[in-house]
């Protein structure tokens, strides 16, 4: 009996130590949702801003999409955001993303379509404003110009949310075929 006592008495002491730490796994569980979704979001968002720029506004970020007259489709792979603490849409800023843009044209199909990709910063507002690095000589700099140095790995690293690139594919082929 007192064998049975202790048992159930170390059984209830177990799980009351594990209730803040079960709680603190689902509160990081969340957040990290949360952070996800808001990317998710601010991904959305971006892309948006840049598929409704004109020719000549990509122009003025720094695509050159050459004499092409067709419809601009991005992907759009969000690394930061500022302020770094923000949960909502409404808090953020200036969004930190990884990007690659085509322009459709006659018989260009994804594969042969002109691009311009890399890290930009575009602060959210009416009107946004996209700031992109311009190529060449001494881009790693201007990249680091744009992008805060809490970014600077993220800015310099792999496009990795493929599926915002296969849904600009589709994206593409929808446009292209119209």
């Amino acid at each position: 009996m007192l064998e049975e006592v202790r048992t159930r008495r170390a059984a209830a002491i177990a799980v009351v130590a594990l209730i803040p730490v079960a709680g603190v796994a689902l509160f990081v569980g969340m957040h990290q949702v949360g952070r996800s979704e808001l990317r998710a979001q601010l991904g959305a968002q971006v892309t948006d801003i840049l598929e409704k720029s004109t020719p000549t506004e990509h122009h003025e970020h720094g695509h050159e999409f050459g004499e092409q007259a067709g419809r601009v489709v991005c992907a759009v792979d969000p690394f930061g955001y500022d302020p770094a603490d923000a949960t909502t849409m409404a808090q953020v800023k200036w969004v930190y993303a990884r990007h690659m843009c085509a322009i459709t044209g006659p018989g260009t199909g994804w594969a042969m379509s002109v691009r311009a990709s890399g890290p930009i910063a575009v602060r959210l507002g009416d009107p946004p404003l996209v700031r992109v690095p311009t190529p060449g000589a001494g881009y790693p700099e201007r990249v680091r110009q744009v992008i805060p140095e809490r970014y600077h790995e993220e800015a310099f690293g792999e496009f990795a949310d493929d599926d915002a690139i296969e849904a600009a594919r589709r994206r593409f082929a929808l446009v292209a075929a119209r």
